[in-house]
């Protein structure tokens, strides 16, 4: 079937073409009102959002408050922020409590004479080149 047989076996009539041009008209008008409201929603609920994150911090600051309202906290804080003791207490500071294991090695003294150590390199070479080659997956290049 020919596109022009189509068209021209389509009857307009005069409410057809007025009914077309209202809902073009419509869809003219509406479409950026819609973008808006969309646009719209989408700043409440980013606005909504970060009303919801500063009550959470509301909640907790006040809760921190709270806690320095308390004299326990005020003297556990004082204890060990800044080694308040109360009169008669005796303070044991104890320097460098690390483990010994945990602790970086001094560096031994750098010797003043040259010496050269025996490498094959090519054997090193050879298996690094065949690993590369046999693997599944390729290195890639940022």
């Amino acid at each position: 079937m020919d596109v022009r047989e189509w068209a021209s076996g389509i009857r307009l009539s005069a409410f057809s073409v007025i009914m077309l041009s209202l809902v073009v008209l419509g869809a003219w008008v509406l479409v950026p009102t819609l973008g808006t409201f969309i646009d719209q929603r989408q700043k409440i609920a980013a606005l909504e959002q970060s009303i919801q994150v500063s009550e959470d911090q509301i909640t907790a600051l006040e809760k921190e408050r709270d806690r320095w309202n308390d004299p326990a906290f005020i003297t556990t804080q004082a204890r060990e922020r800044l080694y308040y003791v109360k009169p008669g207490e005796v303070v044991y500071l104890i320097d460098n409590d690390l483990d010994p294991a945990a602790l970086p090695r001094e560096q031994e003294p750098v010797s003043d004479t040259l010496e050269e150590k025996q490498s094959d390199w090519m054997p090193q070479l050879l298996r690094t080149l065949t690993s590369a080659g046999l693997s599944d997956t390729a290195a890639v290049a940022r």
